[in-house]
């Protein structure tokens, strides 16, 4: 029997933070690459440090997109955050490509070949997970802490708050009753701030106003904590302040903690890299289950051999919520006329090799609407109805 009564804590960070400015990079080329050519292979990894950024990893695909066209949409990826200052500007950082060809050895395993069909990228385990605290299934604390960002983020975009700076964390605190998240214990947040004569007490009166706008109502009280930036100035914010590195906010992409993380991270990857897009895929069984009615929480594992096409296994845990054998469902999912699992199966049900990840590398990679153009299509609820069929 699972705790009832209990303290969950998740953190969230905004795209200013120097670790998501590296995947906002890294996912525009991506987009770049896949706009240009859908079967475009990328793994793309940016180191970002004061007025300097760093791009290496491998591609394959059209000579189109070259170093020039790279340069040219980093600098309006940095610019799109919204930095502009001293320590790291979009017009005066300098910029090193350190991009070269896909490993034939590496190719030669993903790609398809006579009667082989294309392998996984790489090896690995991936998790997905859903449960009933949200409209969107998804954890609370994580869910609120990434709204509290994204909020600060479009006040500040559209002028309303030209104090606030791009780099930020959030962090929420829930009280869980009967199991269910029922109020905020505390509520933390630090951010970069461009008027250097605030103090802590002047950006929490700033900010104060959308958080409470952010959370449920009631769910903050008179015995709500905050931390406001708590260690005092932050004006010098972003790869200025803090060296930052694609791929290192793996947790806060995902469920904030609140379910397993098989360790690969998303950003900078193409849909043939099974950390990427079999994450992708067991988010959207597990929504789908969940949203069928089948369980209130779902957490599934499917695992992979570079190279090799289908999953080497698959696990379901409803967590004692489930109204079917999780063993039936496992073999439902293992079924190929029900679901391809398989690299390519993934990519052409939910539409993967678009250039559709740039958008998901701040704020998080779940518990975000389906988009008309393909972007989070892991999201759409459109397996419910065959789920209720096979395994009502």
């Amino acid at each position: 029997m699972s705790r009832q009564n209990y303290l969950f804590t998740s953190e969230s960070v905004s795209e200013g933070h120097p670790d998501k400015v590296c995947d906002r990079i890294s996912d525009t080329i991506v987009d770049a690459f896949l706009a240009a050519e859908p079967q475009a292979r990328v793994a793309a990894e940016t180191l970002a440090t004061t007025n300097r950024v760093v791009i290496a990893g491998e591609t394959r695909g059209p000579s189109s997109v070259n170093n020039e066209l790279i340069e040219h949409l980093t600098r309006q990826a940095i610019r799109d955050i919204g930095y502009h200052q001293d320590g790291f500007h979009w017009e005066t950082a300098k910029i090193e490509i350190l991009l070269h060809e896909q490993s034939s050895d590496i190719a030669q395993g993903v790609d398809a070949a006579g009667n082989k069909d294309e392998g996984a990228g790489d090896q690995g385990i991936m998790f997905g997970y859903a449960c009933r605290e949200t409209p969107d299934l998804m954890p609370a604390p994580i869910y609120y802490a990434h709204r509290i960002l994204k909020r600060l983020a479009e006040v500040r975009k559209s002028g309303e708050e030209p104090r606030l700076g791009p780099d930020a964390k959030s962090q929420v605190t829930l009280a869980y009753e009967g199991g269910k998240p029922v109020r905020a214990t505390s509520i933390v947040l630090s951010t970069q701030h461009l008027d250097a004569s605030m103090t802590s007490t002047d950006v929490a009166d700033l900010v104060r106003p959308y958080i409470l706008d952010t959370l449920p109502k009631g769910w903050v009280t008179d015995e709500t904590v905050w931390h406001v930036n708590p260690t005092g100035k932050f004006v010098i914010g972003g790869p200025d302040g803090d060296a930052g590195l694609t791929g290192r906010k793996i947790i806060v992409d995902t469920y904030g903690g609140a379910a397993p993380h098989g360790g690969g991270a998303f950003s900078g990857k193409d849909p043939t890299k099974v950390d990427r897009s079999a994450a992708y895929a067991a988010r959207w069984l597990a929504k789908n289950i969940v949203a069928a009615d089948l369980a209130d929480r779902c957490t599934i594992q499917v695992s992979y051999a570079i190279g090799v096409s289908d999953p080497l296994s698959i696990y379901v845990d409803l967590h004692d919520t489930g109204k079917v054998d999780p063993a039936k469902i496992e073999k439902v999912l293992s079924d190929r006329d029900f679901v391809r699992l398989s690299p390519r199966g993934i990519r052409e049900r939910l539409g993967l090799n678009k250039p559709i990840y740039a958008r998901t590398s701040s704020y998080g990679h779940f518990g975000r609407a389906a988009e008309a153009d393909g972007g989070f299509s892991w999201e759409a609820l459109d397996l419910v109805d065959a789920l209720k069929g096979a395994l009502g």
